[in-house]
């Protein structure tokens, strides 16, 4: 089974997918062929056999053997169906495409990204569309450790302007949390710096809350896991969240929740005006839908968490 180039987000709701191949296929081998980056997730996944960045990585044994099935739990596009249709395995399960037999690519507001791969697996044969309904919310990783008192993450970046809610919000809650007299962190990647930076200063937390370019994927996990609560835009730490059933609130722009939220839950709060949305992902500045939701939005949402943080 291969899936690869993809995101922190893309892996973490693949999950129940996988979940459902290994009790399809119980006596076989589970390869994910993924970015290396990501090793720290897919160590969790219990259901994946083996993982290698590329096709290249297996041993010299693996490539000698056709595979049985290639999967596609990524997209539609031709180059991921190329490097899967280069395997030559026996059977091939993905998304209509030239060569390739499968359900049509829908982008139905409706239906969970989650739900889009679990169906993929029930059109295939593999499993029944009922027990991929019901599979489809397993979301959950393990590694959860309840630290009474841990940090709110705040995490203000996302890969595009579309997604990124403007850093002097951000600086508003973890100001406002700070003072509430919760130990407050700003995370993010090396290209974030300048921006973890911002946030800190405008609310004025102390140097060292800033964590941008200090956390790899390994310590972004143990920080989540043992967090009390994160604040984060539609992006990949928000689904470690969900993954590791840490409270939070996600700010939801060009794509709703219906789509790349979590489950209906307690534990999760989203946030975004579904009538302004404008849908473009790609766009450098912040989608309407995004931009409607203000810090008091946030900061009211937080009593109805588990242990919700007092006004």
């Amino acid at each position: 089974m291969v899936l690869r180039d993809l995101g922190l987000g893309d892996l973490l709701v693949a999950v129940p997918a996988l979940r459902l191949l290994r009790r399809a296929l119980p006596d076989h081998e589970i390869v994910l062929v993924a970015p290396q980056a990501l090793a720290p997730v897919v160590s969790l996944v219990e259901a994946v056999d083996t993982h290698v960045s590329e096709l290249r990585g297996y041993s010299p044994e693996v490539r000698s053997r056709t595979p049985d099935l290639a999967v596609n739990l990524h997209g539609a596009g031709p180059q991921s169906h190329a490097r899967l249709a280069a395997l030559g395995a026996r059977r091939q399960i993905g998304h209509a495409a030239p060569g390739w037999d499968g359900p049509a690519w829908s982008d139905d507001p409706a239906r969970p990204e989650r739900r889009r791969w679990c169906d993929l697996l029930a059109d295939a044969g593999l499993v029944s569309p009922e027990t991929a309904a019901g599979a489809a919310d397993d979301l959950h990783l393990p590694g959860r450790r309840a630290v009474p008192g841990g940090s709110v993450v705040v995490h203000p970046g996302a890969a595009y302007g579309s997604k990124r809610w403007p850093a002097a919000r951000f600086a508003v809650c973890a100001a406002a949390l700070q003072a509430r007299g919760h130990p407050v962190v700003v995370t993010g990647g090396d290209d974030e710096r300048r921006l973890t930076a911002e946030v800190v200063a405008r609310a004025g937390l102390r140097p060292d809350a800033d964590l941008g370019g200090r956390t790899d994927l390994a310590g972004l996990l143990d920080l989540v896991a043992a967090a009390s609560l994160v604040i984060a835009g539609d992006t990949g730490i928000s689904h470690v969240a969900t993954a590791f059933g840490t409270p939070s609130v996600t700010l939801f722009g060009p794509v709703p929740p219906t789509r790349w939220g979590p489950p209906p839950g307690a534990a999760h709060v989203v946030l975004g005006d579904d009538r302004a949305r404008r849908g473009d992902r790609f766009a450098d500045v912040p989608d309407p839908a995004l931009l409607a939701v203000g810090p008091e939005d946030v900061l009211a949402a937080l009593p109805s968490l588990p242990g919700g943080v007092p006004a």
